[in-house]
């Protein structure tokens, strides 16, 4: 011990070394900081499609409860004309009559919800707290809570299998899919990605769930019964998939990427992307109207993408801002109305934005 105290104040050296140490590893952070600057101004932003008409016009406006915070998922049910609608930053889903225009009730207290499903023949609404990692169950008919389940973290969206009866949430950073017995509440099981996951979706004809594993831009292709991944489906035209949307008859999956505002056609039954898209900047909520074989893509930049459905390729027919904060759509398939609920409509309060085909 005195001999190493004595050595470090004899030479100067280690003190010195330590000076000529920091001042490097200072040098390297600058160098590396200069180069990040650098590489984020020169790399080219995503491709954008050209601004175009919108086939839609505005049919109606319906007045939202709460403050003009953010809307998340929303889900319909077609046969009852309700449309259930996230509102995230008040903690509430806002349940909505589209044929009466009116607002029927607001659920409170389900923290910082994100995801929304209405399952019409259980008449049950599911919906992600994600504030306190817990997927809740609701009754449609009153609103009251039936059930809680756990869940992994960040729990976000939510797919449906009927063949088994269970909820699929995905817990985004939780890099993980919680299986919830969607009578009783329980859990059945998790399903681990390895990923962080976007969205997930039930695909009735290969009897498989398909997961976003977003940050390795593929589809996990997922047996339900054993809760075993099966496959991947490599996503090359894609950065970080996130929505999901599926044409089952077709054998399609649509998949949108926000990390290079892209839409990606993969051909389920070969595991091969058919084409891209470009779509509005951060690409999030996805709405397929199967009658009609159109796709709405709806943007965080508050850019709506229309695309149609030709033998099995998409085309762009209209792409133009919205309104600020149109993140979300819903369609009904009945009418081939779409719903946007926004933080701020014409008045400047929350609205439900209503638009019908004109084209």
């Amino acid at each position: 011990m005195t001999l190493l105290n004595r050595d470090r104040t004899a030479s100067g050296g280690p003190r010195r070394s330590r000076r000529v140490l920091l001042a490097a590893g200072v040098g390297v952070v600058v160098i590396l900081a200069v180069v990040l600057v650098v590489s984020l101004r020169t790399r080219p932003s995503p491709p954008s499609p050209p601004s175009s008409p919108l086939p839609l016009r505005a049919v109606g406006e319906m007045a939202l409860p709460g403050d003009s915070s953010r809307f998340d998922y929303a889900s319909f049910d077609a046969g009852r004309g309700l449309l259930f609608v996230a509102h995230l930053g008040a903690s509430q889903v806002v349940e909505t009559d589209i044929r009466a225009h009116r607002v029927v009730r607001t659920i409170q207290n389900l923290s910082e919800v994100h995801g929304v499903l209405v399952v019409p023949a259980l008449h049950r609404v599911y919906a992600t707290a994600t504030g306190d990692n817990r997927m809740v169950t609701l009754n449609e008919d009153t609103g009251a809570v039936v059930s809680s389940a756990p869940t992994g973290e960040y729990p976000d969206g939510l797919a449906y299998d009927p063949r088994r009866g269970t909820v699929w949430t995905t817990n985004e950073t939780g890099r993980s899919e919680t299986v919830v017995d969607a009578t009783t509440g329980t859990v059945r099981g998790t399903v681990v990605l390895g990923s962080d996951v976007g969205n997930v979706a039930y695909d009735p004809t290969s009897d498989r769930m398909l997961v976003d594993a977003q940050s390795r831009n593929q589809l996990a292709v997922i047996d339900p019964v054993t809760l075993a991944i099966t496959d991947h489906i490599s996503l090359p035209g894609c950065d970080h998939d996130h929505g999901l949307a599926l044409d089952p008859g077709n054998r399609l999956a649509f998949v949108a990427c926000d990390g290079n505002a892209t839409l990606v056609t993969v051909d389920l039954a070969t595991g091969h992307e058919l084409g891209t898209s470009p779509v509005g900047e951060g690409p999030d909520v996805l709405a397929y109207d199967s009658t009609a074989h159109r796709l709405y893509v709806a943007a965080e930049s508050g850019t709506l993408t229309v695309l149609d459905l030709h033998g099995r390729q998409v085309s762009v027919v209209g792409s133009d801002f919205l309104a600020g904060g149109a993140h979300v759509v819903a369609i009904d398939p009945g009418t081939h109305h779409s719903f946007y609920p926004v933080p701020a409509g014409s008045n400047g309060q929350p609205a439900l934005l209503e638009r019908e085909p004109s084209r």
